[in-house]
C-alpha cells in the first residue's frame, strides 16, 4: 500500500508516522524496517505505475525489471538511516527512441546517480555553505550528515546561484585582499539591501568597466578613493553618480594631520617647552639602525631598542634572515623579538617607559614632600597610570632624601597629537583635552590645523559639501600647511565624487563591513580557497537570512 493511500486504522499507525516524518517517501510503499550494524534500514519499493521516457517523452507502464538502490537519509533518533529502494525500469514503447529502457525516478526521493536523499543533500549543502572544507566535514559527522571535505566543496560549487541581469540602483564597490600586498579582488554589493551581488578577480578599471557594461542600471556608485574604480565606473556607467566614501576621506585627513603634527612637534613645541619629542613610529623602508652606543644602555634599554629595530626592519619588508644579518643577531633571537608584541613581553624591566608620561608629576610630588612610593603610585593611577607600583619605587629610589631634579615635560608624539585633533572634543578625556589645549597654545600652526579639521568634520557630519566644500578647499590652500594643501589638491582631483560623498546619504560603510565577512570566509578554507570557490561561498552566504 502506498503511504499516500494509508488509512487511519490501528495497524497502519507506523505508516502514518512514517508519512508524517518522512514525506519524501510518499511515492513509495514501505516493505519493512530493521536495524543493522547500528543503522536503520528502511525497505521500500517504488509505487510508480508509469513514467515518461527521458529520451522521447512517451509515457510507458511496461515494467522491464526492478533493481535496488541504497540512499542515505537524514538521521533518526541519533542513528543513521539508509533507504533501500526497489526501483522500476520501464521499456520505452517508442521504437524510434534510442533509449530501449529507462529508470523511473521517485519524485522527492531519487535523482539520477544520487546516493543521498534530497533532505540529506539539503542539510549537507547548508553545512557546506556555512563552513565548507574540514570544518563542515567535522560538523557533518557529529550531526549524522557524513561527507568528506572534498564532498563539502563539491556541494558548494554545485549549489545554484542566481546571476543578476542588471546592477542594483545603488552599487557599492570596494577591494579585498586575496593575498595581502600581492593579489586583490573586488566586491560589489547592493547598498540598499547589503547583499553581495558579485566578486571580481582583480581591482582593475577594465574589469569593473566590463561588469558595468554587462549589467546596466547603476544610478549611484559608492567607492573608495582608488583611481582605478573611478575610471572603471566612469567608462562603464557614465550616467551614474559617483560617491567617495566618507571614512576614507576622514582617514586621509588623519594621515595629513599626523604629518603636520610631526613637522611642528620638532620645531614649535620642542622650542617652546624645552623638552624632547617622543620617538615617532617609522613607516616604510628605513636604513639599518645605528648600533655603536650599545654598551651604554641598560639591559632593559637594549631590549627596548632591539625590539624596536626588529619590528622596524620587518615592517619594511625584510625577512628574518636579512634582519638578523643587519642587526648581527641570530635568526632565532630575531624570531623571538618578532613574536613579542611589546618589549615588556621579553623583559618586564623593559616596560618601564610606560611611566614616562607621569615622571614630571612624580618629581613634583616628591619635591613637595610625598616620599611614599605607594602614595605616589596612587596619585598617578588616579590620573590614568595603568602599570604596577614597582617602576614607581624604582624611579624614586635613587632620590632618597634629596630633592629630585626637575624634568622637562615630554612632548607628545605626532600620532598622539593627531589622535587628539581627530577626536570629537566632547569625547576627549579631561587630561587629553588639557594636553591638546597646551599644544595648540604653543603652536599656532596646530591651532589652525585644529580649526580646519573641525570645519571638515562639521561639513562631513552635516553633509553640506555642495555649499561649503569650495570654501574649505580655499581655506586649506591658504593655511600654509603643506600636508593640508596636499590633501586639498587630492580632493580637487576627485572633486565631484568627494562633493557627493559630503552631500548625499550614501557611503561605503556596508561594503567595508562585507569585506570583514569575506576575510572570515576566506580563512575558513585556508589553503583551498580558489577564487571561484570563495565567490560561490560569499554569494551563498549573502543569501542566507
Amino acid at each position: 500500500m502506498s503511504l499516500s493511500q494509508c488509512c487511519s486504522c490501528l495497524s497502519c499507525v507506523p505508516g502514518l508516522v512514517a508519512a508524517a516524518l518522512l514525506p519524501h517517501l510518499t511515492g513509495t510503499a514501505v516493505d519493512g524496517v530493521r536495524v543493522e550494524a547500528g543503522r536503520v534500514l528502511l525497505l521500500v519499493h517504488s509505487a510508480v505505475a508509469q513514467a515518461a521516457c527521458p529520451g522521447c517523452g512517451e509515457v510507458s507502464g511496461r515494467v522491464h525489471s526492478r533493481y535496488a538502490r541504497r540512499l542515505r537519509d537524514v538521521p533518526a533518533g541519533g542513528r543513521p538511516v539508509v533507504i533501500v529502494v526497489r526501483a522500476c525500469r520501464f521499456r520505452c514503447l517508442n521504437r524510434a527512441c534510442p533509449k530501449a529502457t529507462f529508470a523511473a525516478q521517485v519524485e522527492g526521493l531519487t535523482t539520477r546517480y544520487a546516493r543521498r536523499t534530497p533532505p540529506l543533500k539539503a542539510a549537507a549543502g547548508a553545512i557546506a555553505a556555512a563552513l565548507c572544507g574540514r570544518a563542515g566535514a567535522r560538523l557533518g559527522a557529529v550531526l549524522g550528515v557524513p561527507a568528506s571535505r572534498d564532498a563539502m566543496i563539491r556541494l558548494v560549487m554545485a549549489a545554484p546561484v542566481a546571476e543578476l541581469a542588471a546592477a542594483p540602483p545603488v552599487l557599492g564597490v570596494d577591494d579585498f585582499a586575496l593575498r595581502k600586498g600581492h593579489v586583490y579582488g573586488t566586491v560589489l554589493i547592493d547598498m540598499k539591501t547589503g547583499q553581495v551581488i558579485d566578486l571580481l578577480p582583480d581591482r582593475e578599471a577594465a574589469t569593473l568597466r566590463s561588469w558595468l557594461q554587462g549589467h546596466p542600471g547603476a544610478a549611484v556608485i559608492c567607492r573608495d578613493r582608488g583611481g582605478a574604480y573611478a575610471d572603471g565606473a566612469r567608462a562603464g556607467a557614465p550616467q551614474a553618480v559617483q560617491v567617495a566614501d566618507r571614512w576614507h576621506l576622514w582617514h586621509n585627513l588623519g594621515q595629513k594631520a599626523r604629518e603636520a603634527a610631526a613637522a611642528h612637534t620638532r620645531s614649535c613645541l620642542a622650542a617652546s617647552r624645552g623638552g624632547q619629542p617622543e620617538p615617532a613610529r617609522q613607516h616604510g623602508p628605513a636604513p639599518a639602525p645605528d648600533r655603536p652606543q650599545a654598551g651604554r644602555l641598560t639591559r632593559a634599554g637594549r631590549t627596548r631598542r632591539r625590539h624596536a629595530e626588529v619590528r622596524q626592519l620587518l615592517a619594511a619588508g625584510l625577512s628574518l634572515t636579512a634582519t638578523a644579518h643587519i642587526l648581527r643577531l641570530t635568526r632565532p633571537t630575531v624570531a623571538r623579538y618578532a613574536r613579542a608584541a611589546t618589549a615588556g613581553d621579553l623583559d618586564p624591566a623593559a616596560a618601564e617607559p610606560a611611566l614616562d608620561p607621569w615622571k614630571p608629576h612624580l618629581t613634583s610630588s616628591w619635591n613637595q614632600g610625598t616620599r611614599d612610593p605607594d602614595a605616589l603610585c596612587a596619585q598617578i593611577r588616579a590620573l590614568g597610570y595603568p602599570g604596577p607600583a614597582a617602576p614607581v619605587a624604582a624611579f624614586t629610589s635613587c632620590f632618597r632624601d634629596v630633592l629630585a631634579p626637575a624634568t622637562a615635560p615630554a612632548i607628545p608624539a605626532a600620532a598622539t597629537i593627531a589622535r587628539w585633533l581627530m577626536t570629537r572634543p566632547a569625547t576627549l578625556s579631561s587630561h587629553d583635552a588639557a594636553a591638546l589645549a597646551a599644544v595648540t597654545a604653543a603652536c599656532p600652526h596646530l591651532a589652525a590645523l585644529r580649526g580646519h579639521i573641525t570645519a571638515f568634520a562639521e561639513m562631513m557630519t552635516s553633509r553640506t559639501g555642495t555649499a561649503t566644500l569650495g570654501t574649505w578647499l580655499a581655506a586649506a590652500d591658504a593655511s600654509g600647511l603643506p600636508p593640508l594643501q596636499s590633501f586639498a589638491a587630492g580632493l580637487r582631483k576627485d572633486h565631484t565624487a568627494v562633493r557627493n560623498g559630503l552631500t548625499l546619504t550614501w557611503s561605503n560603510g556596508k561594503t567595508e563591513g562585507t569585506v570583514n565577512k569575506i576575510k572570515m570566509l576566506k580563512r575558513q578554507t585556508y589553503g583551498r580557497a580558489s577564487f571561484q570557490l570563495l565567490r560561490k561561498r560569499v554569494l551563498l552566504a549573502s543569501k542566507q537570512p
